[in-house]
């Protein structure tokens, strides 16, 4: 797949190079408009805004909101008054709004000043929402039924508008404050006595979300009932607008690399891609966490200063330091990702915080015992025997044992009930997550660790 477009692209490149323009438009009006989006942003140069207009209208507008930023802009830039107008006409007020929200403010100003003043009335609308919210990714282009219409006169109404629409799939029935009363599917209408009435065949038992709720909200609800849409109110329960579930998974795919951005102490970034990243925009998002990340771990070496005298007394519990530190990092880490994913599901909630620490105690119990025993026949039969380290004793390798037992019980529990914590405090979970565990657990692992050794080896 990868070589044939490659062979696509370099055929593309040289049909433009020597301005074979029908044959391209043939090339171009059969593709995907993804694809297209692709091509584009790897083309990028003084002729891409030619490529452009060799486009059918529609494809071209379909085209132009799948690619990037950069793209983007520079194809304004190309355009005259009239081209922009025609794109920006093509465009559904959602696709618009998320570009205006991309661009430079001189862009956006000339964008808005080619909208249609209605266009630009819808867009400045969505624009008012706070970002994140479910007001600032809605559409305003949807079908509007009224409960007294027949069937005849709804689909009448589809076919005349319908051709503007987002979707047509799901209509929504609104009463004359615009109130959302009802849903009907097109395929309840489509089946019905077309003599029939709207407010006989709606759904009544509506599922929608309100313009403040947060973005995340919408997608647990696309998750929970697999709607295609879902419709936007505001306070008063009246109809403003619909996300659809392309513009949820949108949501899925910053949230999760959100996330994991977090999870891995690295500051949220833009949108873009990490090709389109410059070294010093890396740098802004990583160095403040690696900063207070290494701050924090001086109290490991604190503590490591305090048992010197234990550790110079008995050299060869310094070998097992690395292996403790790390299996209580990842204990936690291994709670706290499955608790912050619940949490995000809203499978569980901070009220179920003691069932979460009964049921990884009995967890921590387990995985600790394993690797205990493990361990302990490890450092006998490998590390004494085999390598022949006479100061790896069975007292040695109990220290190591008992050490492991308690701390991945520690860990499992600081792992789950921390991120719980932040989150009833206000905080996103996902920010304490894998750094601060790990930091915490090194430094609580390396204070079990000497504790032990200090009673049972008495150093």
């Amino acid at each position: 797949m990868e070589r044939n477009t490659v062979t696509l692209f370099e055929t593309i490149v040289t049909l433009l190079e020597n301005k074979k323009y029908a044959t391209l438009r043939d090339i171009l009006s059969t593709m995907n408009p993804v694809d297209i989006a692709v091509i584009f942003e790897d083309i990028q140069n003084e002729k891409t805004a030619v490529l452009f207009r060799l486009l059918p209208k529609e494809l071209a507008a379909e085209a132009f909101v799948e690619m990037d930023e950069d793209t983007q802009e520079l194809l304004i830039h190309g355009f005259s008054d009239t081209e922009l107008k025609e794109i920006i006409d093509e465009l559904y007020v959602d696709d618009a709004v998320d570009i205006i929200e991309e661009m430079p403010a001189n862009v956006v100003k000339r964008i808005l000043r080619q909208a249609d003043p209605d266009v630009r009335k819808q867009i400045n609308e969505i624009l008012k929402y706070p970002e994140d919210s479910a007001g600032s990714i809605m559409t305003t282009e949807f079908v509007r039924l009224r409960p007294k219409m027949t069937v005849e006169e709804a689909i009448k109404r589809i076919r005349r508008t319908g051709i503007d629409k987002e979707t047509i799939y799901t209509c929504y029935v609104a009463d004359d404050h615009s109130t959302l009363i009802g849903i009907v599917t097109i395929k309840s209408l489509l089946l019905a006595d077309e003599e029939e009435t709207i407010e006989n065949l709606m759904e009544t038992n509506v599922i929608a979300v309100n313009t403040l709720d947060d973005q995340e909200k919408v997608v647990q609800v696309f998750n929970k009932y697999n709607f295609l849409a879902v419709p936007v109110v505001d306070k008063e329960n009246r109809l403003v607008g619909i996300v659809t579930v392309d513009d949820a998974i949108d949501v899925m795919e910053e949230e999760a690399t959100e996330d994991i951005q977090k999870v891995a102490a690295i500051t949220p970034t833009t949108d873009k891609p990490y090709d389109k990243l410059t070294v010093w925009e890396i740098f802004n998002s990583r160095i403040p966490w690696l900063l207070i990340l290494m701050i924090s771990a001086t109290f490991t070496g604190m503590i490591i200063n305090s048992f010197e005298s234990s550790l110079a007394t008995s050299i060869v519990l310094t070998a097992f330091i690395p292996m403790l530190m790390g299996t209580g990092g990842n204990s936690g880490s291994q709670s706290s990702v499955t608790i912050i994913r619940s949490l995000s599901l809203r499978e569980i909630e901070f009220k179920d915080i003691f069932k979460v620490i009964f049921k990884e105690s009995r967890v921590s119990i387990l995985c600790g015992v394993v690797l205990a025993v493990a361990n302990f026949a490890k450092m006998l039969l490998v590390d004494r025997m085999l390598l022949n380290n006479p100061d790896v004793t069975v007292m040695v390798a109990l220290v190591v044992s008992l050490t492991l037992v308690l701390t991945v019980f520690f860990a499992k529990i600081v792992g789950c009930t921390l991120p719980m914590l932040i989150e009833k405090i206000g905080f996103d979970p996902a920010v304490v997550a894998s750094p601060f565990i790990t930091t915490i657990l090194d430094a609580l692992s390396l204070f079990i660790y000497f504790e032990i050794a200090t009673s049972i080896l008495h150093i």
